[in-house]
C-alpha cells in the first residue's frame, strides 16, 4: 500500500467514525482521437474495486475550494495544466463509497488527445473508448454516463467540437466528430444543410490533400461571426 493509499484510508476511517460527510471531486476527461471519443481512466487503488477502472478523483482538502481541488487532481494525475474543467453534477447516493459517506462533484472537459500529452509516472492511466467501458469502480459508470449525456447536449448548443479539428477541416471530418460524440450515424445531406444554414463555415477555397477518397473542400469555423451572434440562437442543432 502506497503512502497516499494509507493516508486516504485513514481519512476515510475518521470520516466514518465521526459521522462526517466527505467531499470529493472527480474529473471526467473526454478526448477525441482517430475519429473516436475516449475517456481518461485510472486503475482503482481500493481493494474493494481491484482491477476496475475509475475516474480521476480525490477528497477536497480543507484549504481549497472545489475548482482548486479539481485542477489539483488533474495536474497531480496527468501533469496537464492547460485544460478547462466545467462543473457538471453532484453525486451523493448513500453507500456510493464503501469506506465512508462521500459526496462527489463531477467536472468535465473535452480535449484533443494529440494536443495534450500525459506527464504521469502512473502506468495505470490510459485512454479508453467510450463504447468499451462496462463496469467501473464506485458509481463512476453512472457519473461517466451523466457527463457523456451532458457533453452530447453541450456540443449541440456550443462550438466545443471545433477546437478538436484542424484549423482547416473537411465536412467529412466535421461529421465524423459529431457522430463520435453523439454516438449515432447522421444523415450526410441533412447534417451539411444544417451547418451551412448557420453561416458559420468559411470556405477556404482549398481541398484535402493525400486522401484515399475524393478530396473534399476545406473550411474554417468563423469565430468572429459566432461571437457577434446571440448565444441562445446561433447553434441549437437538433439532429
Amino acid at each position: 500500500m502506497t503512502a497516499r493509499q494509507k493516508k486516504l484510508k485513514t481519512i476515510l476511517k475518521e470520516l466514518k467514525d465521526d459521522g462526517i460527510i466527505g467531499i470529493s471531486v472527480d474529473c471526467v476527461i473526454f478526448g477525441f482521437d482517430e475519429n473516436e471519443l475516449k475517456v481518461l481512466l485510472i486503475k482503482s487503488d481500493l481493494e474493494n474495486f481491484e482491477d476496475r477502472w475509475s475516474l480521476l478523483g480525490d477528497l477536497v482538502n480543507n484549504h481549497e475550494n472545489l475548482n482548486q481541488a479539481a485542477y489539483r487532481v488533474l495536474k497531480d494525475r496527468t501533469g496537464m495544466t492547460d485544460v478547462y474543467l466545467e462543473e457538471v453534477s453532484v453525486f451523493g447516493e448513500v453507500g456510493r463509497h464503501p469506506a465512508a459517506r462521500v459526496v462527489t462533484i463531477a467536472y468535465c472537459s473535452l480535449i484533443n488527445i494529440q494536443h495534450h500529452k500525459l506527464k504521469s509516472n502512473d502506468n495505470e492511466l490510459h485512454w479508453h473508448r467510450i463504447g468499451s467501458i462496462s463496469q467501473m469502480a464506485f458509481d463512476h459508470k453512472k457519473i461517466l454516463d451523466t457527463c457523456h449525456e451532458w457533453l452530447q447536449k453541450r456540443v449541440q448548443e456550443h462550438p466545443l467540437g471545433f477546437s478538436l479539428l484542424p484549423k482547416k477541416f473537411s465536412l467529412r471530418e466535421l461529421q465524423n466528430l459529431y457522430e463520435s460524440i453523439l454516438g449515432v450515424k447522421l444523415d450526410r445531406r441533412n447534417f451539411r444543410k444544417k451547418f451551412f444554414s448557420m453561416g458559420l463555415l468559411q470556405d477556404t477555397k482549398e481541398y484535402e490533400l493525400d486522401v484515399p477518397h475524393r478530396p473534399g473542400k476545406l473550411y474554417k469555423f468563423n469565430y468572429e461571426k459566432y461571437r457577434k451572434k446571440e448565444r441562445k440562437t446561433w447553434f441549437g442543432i437538433d439532429f
